[in-house]
């Protein structure tokens, strides 16, 4: 599995390098984005995780989404995105 790192902030001052830079890495065949180190993070973490799956889905391979904080997925649930999140092979 090749993957790569979200890093340790993904807020909205962030969001589109954070899109780019990911895609990028999407495009080049990666299948999983660890979100250990994590610790700053707002909504814009949530769509870029989101927009991030759909580029892996239309390259016909899931994007696997691992060690998603607490935190994070407790913000996924309340903007109801759960289910699209924790859809991904989440670990």
């Amino acid at each position: 599995m090749s993957g790569f790192e979200a890093g340790s902030s993904l807020t909205v001052a962030s969001a589109k390098s954070a899109l780019a830079d990911g895609l990028a890495r999407i495009v080049a065949g990666a299948t999983a984005v660890d979100c250990a180190a994590l610790t700053q993070f707002d909504s814009s973490a949530l769509a870029v995780l989101l927009a991030w799956q759909r580029a892996a889905k239309s390259r016909g391979a899931p994007l696997d989404i691992l060690n998603l904080p607490p935190k994070l997925a407790s913000l996924a649930r309340a903007y109801g995105v759960d289910a699209l999140i924790e859809g991904a092979e989440r670990h």
